[in-house]
């Protein structure tokens, strides 16, 4: 059990989860909390390295299983280096995906064995499960547009479109955990809806 708060933020590409993580942590930090503001891939030194072999639109070659595989070594480390450090410390850590993002993306996008999914990055992370998730949701037509094109956002709307519904799925099945909250409208309008979705968990 870990003394601080931990919140993912996820959704697909493009639907502003930097904006408001970024938000979020002035916000909770103007509130006298003590904030670390993450991301995956890459939230390590270690980790850029392999967000850089994942997201070189250049890897054509790269294996699906191959895929799952540097996305819970990139998470491992993570949490080994930043995310439970900063959770035992009592701080409250904000990382922009985790492992729903893996299963919506490899899981629902690819088709692939959801369980080995969730079983790999158990193993990855420890078992930690983030104390609340706040989904965005976004059409895919209309959050690409915003995006640059690296290895996985060249992937078609079709993929994306499952991708979504495996986000809408699992906020489906763990209520408790996932806030769903509309990607569109401004930074504040959103800014908003994450507030109304932190309430009662952390203040």
């Amino acid at each position: 059990m870990h003394k601080g708060s931990f919140i993912t933020l996820e959704g697909i590409d493009g639907v502003g989860k930097t904006t408001q993580a970024l938000a979020l942590k002035e916000y909770l930090e103007g509130q006298g909390h003590e904030v670390c503001h993450t991301f995956e891939p890459g939230g390590t030194h270690l980790g850029s390295q392999i967000r850089a072999l994942l997201l070189n639109p250049a890897h054509c070659e790269l294996h699906s299983i191959t895929e799952i595989l540097l996305y819970a070594a990139d998470r491992a480390q993570h949490v080994h280096q930043t995310v439970r450090p900063n959770l035992e410390a009592g701080k409250t850590v904000i990382c922009e995906r985790f492992v729903d993002s893996s299963v919506a993306y490899q899981g629902y996008g690819l088709g692939l064995d959801i369980d080995g999914i969730k079983q790999v990055n158990h193993w990855a992370t420890g078992g930690l499960v983030p104390d609340l998730t706040i989904y965005f949701d976004a059409n895919p037509v209309e959050s690409l547009a915003k995006t640059k094109g690296d290895r996985i956002e060249q992937r078609t709307l079709e993929y994306y479109a499952k991708v979504r519904e495996g986000f809408l799925t699992m906020a489906r099945a763990e209520p408790l955990r996932f806030k769903v909250i509309s990607a569109k409208g401004t930074r504040e309008e959103v800014a908003s809806r994450v507030l109304e979705a932190l309430e009662g968990r952390i203040f």
